[in-house]
């Protein structure tokens, strides 16, 4: 791993920068990429909580929705041999950082909040290496979510789709009807989001876990997955020509706004119409993606902590790993960012119905074994293979590459270590 031979090659001026820094008392420095309107706000809530606790906040924040750049920095930062107290890393990527030996040993704060009891297995054991607590898990957020606002739908003649091809058909009334049909930002996590929804909604779950989590060549190369690129390429003419480069908040803006009619995106997209006063039901609607009502994929935030020296920061990152899966937290930061709470315990009167619903579905999903860790945000395979996959995602989306040659590519994708 290219990382590991990093780290392994600066640990001489590891040990000199350690020596020669000074750590403050009872501080954590958190890296994280929560920087939107919804986000942002949730973030204040903790720093307010930890500050109550008489620990300081040194606030990292990097700008990037899936945390491509955090994730650079938050490297460059380990091999200079100085890592933030915590940082904002979530799913394989926590194995692959606790292989590097980088991460601090939290138990003693999950047993005293009894978080084995508290959680469902799938989600503690992300956020354990070696049988060992090293991360605080925030939220649940769902992907395979559509938004879609309503007003557009009804000046359009369109009603809701179920369906992909009530999709169609909806989305060619709204185009007709002057408006944007499908609000995306050009970038390839973004790319990877719509694609790995379509996935699900084409070939269901089962399809999806052969194909995008275990990787099962027969699987990627099917009948299932030349329909998934067919439907992604038809997708693809209702997006309009600026959306290159747009930000994901920015593509929920068009939906707010009315000039778009629908957006793929996970349920962070909420916190956007929250903080922009809108309500569900009444100005915009949150629907399973077609074809996916049974299914719910799944991506869980989580703050990672890293191995610090001075006791000080020790006992800081207890307070904050002890304050992330507090109830007070839990419920404040989900009614923020639009997720739902890891905690199942927590009151469900101040949430919406996007997120009750989500709360079902989610219980549901994990009853029917329908429940899948999200490729595109980091939940279901390796960095590395991610990478490339996006790659082929991306490189579909914005040429005339074929659904048979994107299927060649992704299968060989898939094969990255």
């Amino acid at each position: 791993m290219m990382l590991k031979h990093a780290i392994k090659k600066s640990l001489i001026a590891t040990s000199l920068i350690a020596a020669s820094t000074v750590a403050y008392a009872a501080e954590v420095e958190v890296l994280h990429y929560w920087t939107s309107g919804g986000e942002a706000k949730s973030v204040a809530e903790l720093k307010k909580i930890m500050e109550a606790k008489g620990v300081t906040w040194k606030d990292f924040a990097v700008a990037g929705g899936a945390g491509e750049n955090a994730t650079t920095a938050l490297k460059a930062r380990v091999i200079a041999g100085s890592p933030p107290t915590a940082a904002q890393i979530k799913g394989p990527a926590i194995q692959e950082w606790g292989q590097e030996g980088v991460l601090a040993n939290i138990d003693s704060a999950a047993t005293a909040g009894k978080w084995d009891s508290l959680l469902p297995k799938s989600v503690s054991s992300v956020m354990k290496y070696q049988g060992h607590y090293v991360a605080a898990p925030v939220n649940v957020h769902r992907v395979n979510w559509l938004w879609i606002n309503p007003d557009v739908l009804k000046k359009a003649g369109a009603k809701t789709p179920t369906t992909w091809d009530e999709f169609f058909d909806a989305a060619e009334k709204i185009k007709k009807a002057g408006f944007v049909a499908v609000a995306h930002g050009g970038q390839p996590w973004q790319d990877a989001t719509v694609f790995e929804t379509v996935a699900l909604g084409v070939g269901g779950a089962d399809f999806y876990q052969k194909a995008l989590v275990k990787l099962d060549q027969t699987a990627l190369t099917s009948a299932n997955m030349v329909k998934t690129f067919d439907t992604l390429g038809k997708i693809k003419t209702y997006i309009d020509k600026d959306s290159a480069g747009r930000d994901w908040n920015l593509a929920t803006a068009m939906v707010i706004n009315g000039k778009a009619g629908m957006q793929f995106m996970g349920d962070w997209a909420k916190g956007e119409f929250t903080t922009a006063g809108k309500q569900p039901g009444k100005d915009y609607l949150c629907v399973a993606a077609p074809g996916t009502d049974k299914s719910y994929t799944f991506n869980i935030d989580s703050i990672a902590m890293f191995k610090v020296k001075n006791p000080d920061s020790q006992k800081a990152q207890l307070t904050l790993a002890t304050a992330i899966m507090s109830p007070e937290f839990q419920e404040v930061f989900n009614l923020n960012k639009g997720s739902i709470p890891v905690r199942p315990d927590i009151p469900r009167g101040k949430f919406d119905s996007c997120a009750t619903k989500s709360m079902d579905d989610f219980a549901a999903s994990s009853k029917a074994n329908t429940l899948e860790p999200s490729m595109a945000h980091g939940m279901a395979v390796s960095s590395a293979a991610q990478g490339a996959m996006f790659d082929v995602i991306a490189k579909f989306m914005n040429s005339n590459m074929t659904s048979q040659a994107a299927v060649q590519a992704l299968a060989k994708a898939a094969k990255t270590q």
